[in-house]
């Protein structure tokens, strides 16, 4: 006799419709399983053929073939395990084979027969949606996350004996609801605020127009100048999520098994910071089963890069392409696997060892040490940087001022706005912020008068810019522009862009002798 029911696999964030086949037919007791597999999924044989045991569903003597179909790619991960019982179920005859009509099964099997809760359950439902599937049964630590797709039919279900009773007679379960929009509306407390930065006026604008426009930027300035206070409050200062943004974001999360059953969706665009001991793997992604790296993680936020020239050149490196293309690709022998990695890169460094340059009062590094200490950071690196701006010293008066400074919530309404005027601007695009435009793009959204088209010639020649810091100078001139309300870029708006990377050439351009 022969049993078919649908199970997803993952791949990525994405995921792909895998038929689970079984067939149970005279002959030599065996149980084999075969469609290009996974250690860990071939080890599901035991599991699957101890629960059916021990939920009460004795097996007769024979022979069981079970086949994940397509055979052509490779199924990996622990979900495969409840289809797989599912499916032997209906081959030999306890189960029907219309009750597994139109419905996905995920789940991992306990010996006892238990439903253990899986990874990737968001990105493995949204996939089942656009495939037309509208009914899921999944573990019931993972309900709450797969409901948060609407238009899905989902049940959180314990155990096999549950599933079989289930598929006999849903009417007594009660799918699973999540309302994603109320979710989003919860706000967190947050207790840092810019308010309790003093000075460093330079900085905090730059930082707004950051991320009013999802800009990466670079700080240098000397230790305790406010480099990493700043950081930490960045997150105060973001822009709302959208719901598309929100559940792309999950459904990372949910690969990373970072979910909860009470917070099954991120609410919040992420704030990621890592050590400088980051290896190149866990910064990007990969490994032996591959997983999103910090970049990804990051994706829709901010990645923060303390003390910069400590982080190893290969690690630094790898960056650059995700910076560019906006997306990490795993290749594997066995098939690729993209991740998402838009996000916002918030770097901050010292301006030398000793971190006091150009203060030749305390630094006493020669030039030779300084070139080779800002050296770590490569020139194709830094063009990959749209602001770069510099947090000097801070003197005492301004430290002990009192004075009323602009609170996270000024700020941010600001940004707020500057984001919505994105927002409608490019709605009939594929892309949400002025960081994001196209080359071809860049000519129809940042088109500059004849006054701002002279200005940039001049600037571009003096200061010897690459194409790639043309471009860039131009979209962050497009955000300034958005934040001061106005239609077009001004010789303001862009003036104010081009002094964000005239400090590149300030510390990086140096030709002075050595000392």
């Amino acid at each position: 006799m022969f049993g078919k029911v649908n199970c997803i696999a993952s791949a990525g964030i994405d995921g792909y419709i895998v038929q689970v086949e079984a067939d149970v037919s005279n002959g030599l007791p065996s149980f084999d399983m075969v469609g290009f597999l996974a250690s860990e999924v071939r080890e599901a044989r035991e599991r699957v053929r101890t629960a059916l045991r021990n939920s009460d569903y004795l097996l007769p003597p024979s022979r069981v073939t079970v086949n994940l179909s397509p055979a052509d790619r490779r199924k990996k991960g622990n979900l495969f395990d409840l289809p797989i019982a599912i499916a032997i179920l209906i081959a030999v005859g306890f189960l029907p084979q219309q009750y597994a009509e139109n419905t996905i099964f995920i789940g991992e099997l306990g010996l006892n027969g238990q439903i253990q809760p899986v990874h990737g359950i968001l990105s493995l439902v949204s996939r089942g949606k656009q495939e037309g599937f509208s009914r899921y049964i999944v573990p019931v630590q993972n309900a709450n996350e797969a409901a948060v797709i609407q238009g899905t039919q989902v049940y959180g279900l314990q155990s096999l004996k549950e599933v079989v009773k289930f598929l006999g007679n849903s009417s007594d379960y009660e799918q699973v609801i999540v309302d994603p929009e109320a979710l989003l509306r919860e706000k967190n407390e947050i207790s840092v605020d810019f308010s309790e930065i003093n000075g460093q006026t330079v900085m905090k604008r730059a930082a707004e127009v950051a991320v009013a426009g999802m800009h990466n930027m670079l700080i240098i300035g000397p230790p305790g100048s406010g480099k990493s206070m700043l950081a930490k409050r960045i997150p105060t200062i973001l822009p709302s999520l959208t719901l598309e943004e929100s559940i792309e974001i999950s459904k990372i999360y949910s690969i990373c098994g970072m979910l909860t059953e009470k917070h099954p969706l991120i609410t919040a665009r992420p704030f990621r910071s890592p050590h400088h001991t980051v290896s190149p793997t866990a910064l990007i992604g990969g490994g032996r089963m591959p997983k999103p790296g910090e970049m990804s993680l990051a994706d829709k936020g901010v990645l923060f890069l303390d003390e910069l020239p400590e982080f190893q050149n290969t690690t630094l490196e790898v960056m650059r392409q995700p910076m560019e293309d906006r997306k990490v690709v795993i290749s594997r022998v066995y098939g690729n696997d993209v991740y998402p990695a838009d996000s916002l890169l918030l770097a901050a460094m010292n301006p030398c060892r000793c971190g006091y340059y150009p203060d030749r009062t305390i630094c006493h590094c020669s030039q030779r040490q300084i070139r080779q200490y800002l050296s770590r950071i490569s020139k194709p690196l830094l063009d990959r940087i749209d602001i770069c701006v510099e947090a000097p010293r801070i003197a005492y008066e301004e430290l002990q001022k009192r004075q009323q400074n602009e609170t996270s919530k000024q700020i941010q309404s600001r940004v707020e706005h500057a984001v919505s005027i994105q927002r409608e601007r490019y709605k009939a695009e594929t892309i949400l912020f002025n960081s994001q435009l196209s080359g071809k793009q860049i000519a129809v959204y940042c088109e500059l008068g004849k006054e701002e088209t002279e200005l940039m010639r001049l600037i571009f020649d003096q200061m010897q810019f690459s194409a790639r810091a043309h471009d860039r100078i131009l979209k962050v001139a497009r955000t300034i522009a958005d934040l001061g309300q106005s239609e077009r870029i001004t010789t303001e708006h862009l003036a104010e862009a081009i002094t964000y990377r005239s400090l590149e050439q300030k510390f990086w351009g140096r030709k002075e002798e050595d000392q």
